[in-house]
């Protein structure tokens, strides 16, 4: 049923787009490190770059785990599920890089993602995934769940944070300069909005 892909193009890469929501899976090296699973939203956040790439912007939140997991070895799945429509499950798994507002790279992919205005949402990263395998499969027991609309709850949080206020948030929380295995995670002080 399932079926492994050399790129994200035609098909793929309409279902991909198509979905409201996915989710990021990282992990430490360490054997005893914490595994993490992140569902990710907002309508214009995620990108594909070309047929191998694909972005998504990193906003602020009460952790690092992703970025800190990233940092420390690259390796990151990502996941989208048919919740309407046919059923199906698509996974990238590969490398995966965040960069940092200070990384002469920010601006240009910024431009990926013009549908999103990154001065409501804390922007911290665009993380940057090359596939390195691409599948699908049947998703015969995912539900179906109907999409209303994004949640404005975390733009009217941080669109009044200025980079000063966000440096103070990530600073006050437990997990965001080191993840929960203490690995680094977002470099503070945080860097300027470009």
């Amino acid at each position: 049923m399932g079926k492994t892909y050399e790129r994200i193009d035609g098909r793929l890469r309409a279902f991909i787009e198509a979905q409201h929501m996915f989710f990021t899976a990282t992990a430490p090296l360490a054997a005893d490190g914490t595994v993490n699973l992140s569902p990710k939203g907002l309508t214009g956040s995620f990108a594909v770059l070309d047929e191998r790439t694909v972005a998504y912007l990193d906003f602020a939140g009460s952790n690092a785990e992703t970025i800190a997991h990233l940092r420390e070895n690259g390796r990151i799945t990502l996941m989208w599920c048919a919740f309407e429509g046919p059923p199906n499950i698509v996974r990238v798994h590969g490398s995966g890089e965040p960069v940092f507002r200070d990384d002469p790279r920010f601006p240009a992919l910024l431009g990926h993602f013009p549908a999103v205005d990154p001065s409501r949402h804390g922007l911290r990263a665009v993380v940057v995934v090359t596939a390195e395998l691409i599948r699908d499969t049947c998703g015969y027991a995912v539900p179906f769940m109907t999409y209303e609309a994004d949640r404005d709850l975390h733009g009217r949080r941080f669109a009044r944070e200025d980079d000063a206020g966000l440096d103070a948030y990530f600073r006050k929380k437990e997990h965001v300069a080191a993840s929960i295995d203490g690995l680094p995670g977002l470099p503070l002080p945080l860097p300027p909005t470009p």
